[in-house]
C-alpha cells in the first residue's frame, strides 16, 4: 500500500472529527426541522418504543409522566409551535441513547462533540503540536552559535 501525500485526500474516507465552520446566520425553521427529523431517527434506532421512551424521559425529569402525544409533537415537523426544551432534549437523548444528537445540534456553530476519552486524544494532539512548535523554536535558536564572553572575577 502506498502512503498518500499529506495534502492528498482519500475521497472515500470520512474524518472521525470533522472540521466545521459556524453558519453565518441561524435559519430557525431549517434547524427546527433538522432537530425534529433527527429525533425521529433516534426513535427509529432506539430499542424502546415511544411510550417507553416517554416514560424514561419522565423518570429522568422527575415527572409523573410524559405522554406519547407530547413525544410525537416534538418530532412532528408540521408542529412548529411545539419545540422541545433543553432539559427535555437532554432527557430524550438519555432515554434513547442517541448521544450523536448533541453533535448534530452543535455542528452548525462550528463545534464537534468529543465523547469520553476522545477529549484526552485531543489533548495529546494539542501537546504534540506545542512540542513541535517548541522544537522549531529551539532549532532556530540553536542554529546561531552562542559566543560566551569570559567574565573576570
Amino acid at each position: 500500500m502506498t502512503k498518500l501525500h499529506p495534502d492528498q485526500y482519500d475521497l472515500f474516507s470520512e474524518p472521525r472529527f470533522p472540521v466545521r465552520s459556524p453558519a453565518t446566520h441561524i435559519d430557525l425553521q431549517r434547524f427546527r426541522s433538522k432537530v425534529k427529523r433527527a429525533m425521529a431517527e433516534a426513535i427509529r434506532q432506539c430499542p424502546y418504543d415511544r411510550p417507553v421512551i416517554a416514560a424514561r424521559m419522565a423518570q429522568y425529569l422527575g415527572l409523573p409522566s410524559i405522554s406519547k402525544a407530547t413525544l410525537d409533537a416534538y418530532t412532528a415537523e408540521s408542529n412548529a409551535n411545539h419545540d422541545i426544551s433543553l432539559a427535555r432534549f437532554k432527557a430524550f437523548v438519555r432515554a434513547t441513547g442517541a448521544v450523536w444528537l448533541w453533535d448534530m445540534v452543535v455542528s452548525e456553530d462550528g463545534l464537534t462533540l468529543l465523547e469520553g476519552d476522545e477529549a484526552r486524544l485531543a489533548e495529546i494532539a494539542a501537546i504534540q503540536q506545542e512540542r513541535k512548535l517548541l522544537e522549531r523554536q529551539l532549532k532556530t535558536l540553536s542554529a546561531i552559535p552562542v559566543n560566551l564572553k569570559r567574565r573576570v572575577r
